[in-house]
């Protein structure tokens, strides 16, 4: 049977390609509860997946019990389910039960296990492009990006590179705010002297470095009791991660900086994609954009939420003006320039990035 290595998992999507790729699999969040086409087909008696073989998917990620990740994950799992009349089954472990982000895709690398979804890396460095900070403010303007051909041709990058198929691109959780135990951050000079906490992502490093902070790495399942006993002082994190987590438990002041967003890739082992029949690779493809959808609209209609979780938890929230806000953007060009000096990307790429975000 003919095997593809990739599927065009980066659909520049309109209306109509949205509304038919959320069709395919269930619907967004105003039609969850929809049954999928496959199903339908189904129940008049002709199972034409039988003959294609029983296939078990194993994905990990980070995020907890309602998180956006979470939700669209499972999602994806019912409806890649249903698609295949349960020929093709997904079993999704979350809240970082199979190990850190970084040790997940190890795994899948290594084929241990077929999947995992979250903003890891390591193993494609140059997708840290789309970290540079203040590149983006609006959903409309990330959505370009991670839709973009240049989007297209750095995932190629990475997959040929460690050995797996990233068949889809969103959001990890929204924008991303800095918080701390000691007092506000109005200015970059505020920064000076705190001890972050970072994933270990270089452009979150940089950032903070350009800002006159020092930088901690502790993995995220452990950040709470790490902000707790002081290990740091502060950390950055989207409000739906902030309340899913309850980091305003160990914070009092919160930032709504807006300083970057994650990229979220769904990596896939390829030697196990390219075993499955181009059928269910389709199926996936199919579901996985749906999913990239539902997740996206998740983060938009839950980030105003967590934020409320956050002040009503007596955390001071400081929204910057527009004068503030460019003093920080101001503060961290040198990270683009250090991204270029890395290899992380070139200065025309740079230009390219920006020239997206502007026709948004």
């Amino acid at each position: 049977m003919k095997k593809i290595s990739r599927r065009n998992f980066l659909k520049v999507s309109g209306v109509m390609a949205a509304a038919g790729a959320l069709a395919a699999c269930g619907g967004s969040s105003s039609s969850s509860t929809a049954a999928s086409s496959a199903p339908a087909a189904a129940a008049g008696g002709d199972d034409k997946f039988a003959a294609l073989g029983d296939f078990n998917l194993i994905i990990g990620h980070s995020q907890p019990e309602g998180n956006p990740r979470f939700i669209s994950m499972e999602k994806f799992a019912e409806d890649v389910k249903a698609a295949t009349n349960s020929h093709l089954t997904i079993e999704v472990y979350g809240n970082g039960q199979l190990g850190t982000e970084k040790e997940m895709l190890e795994q899948v690398v290594a084929g241990t296990i077929q999947g995992m979804r979250g903003g890891q890396f390591d193993f494609s460095p140059r997708l840290l492009m789309f970290t540079l900070p203040f590149l983006t403010n609006t959903r409309e303007q990330v959505t370009a990006l991670l839709h973009s051909d240049l989007a297209k041709k750095v995932c190629a990058e990475a997959e040929a590179a460690n050995g797996t198929v990233i068949v889809n691109l969103c959001d990890a959780g929204g924008y991303r705010q800095f918080s701390n135990s000691k007092h506000p951050i109005k200015a970059p000079a505020d920064l000076k002297g705190l001890k972050m906490r970072t994933n270990g992502m270089k452009t979150i490093d940089l950032t903070f470095q350009a800002l006159g902070a020092t930088t901690t790495s502790i993995p995220y399942s452990d950040l709470y009791m790490g902000l707790k006993t002081g290990v740091a002082d502060g950390q950055e994190n989207p409000w739906v991660n902030v309340d899913g987590m309850k980091f305003y438990e160990v914070q009092k002041y919160f930032t709504e900086v807006n300083y970057q967003f994650h990229p979220d890739p769904f990596y896939i082992n390829a030697a196990f994609w390219n075993s499955l029949p181009q059928e269910y690779q389709e199926i996936i493809t199919q579901c996985a954009d749906a999913m990239g959808i539902y997740n996206d609209e998740l983060i938009d209609q839950n980030s105003n939420a967590s934020k409320q979780v956050v002040a009503d938890a007596g955390c001071e929230i400081y929204e910057p003006t527009a004068d503030e806000l460019k003093a920080f953007q101001e503060a961290v060009q040198p990270v683009y320039d250090q991204c270029v000096s890395e290899g992380i990307c070139t200065a025309e790429e740079i230009a390219e990035m920006q020239k997206i975000v502007a026709g948004a």
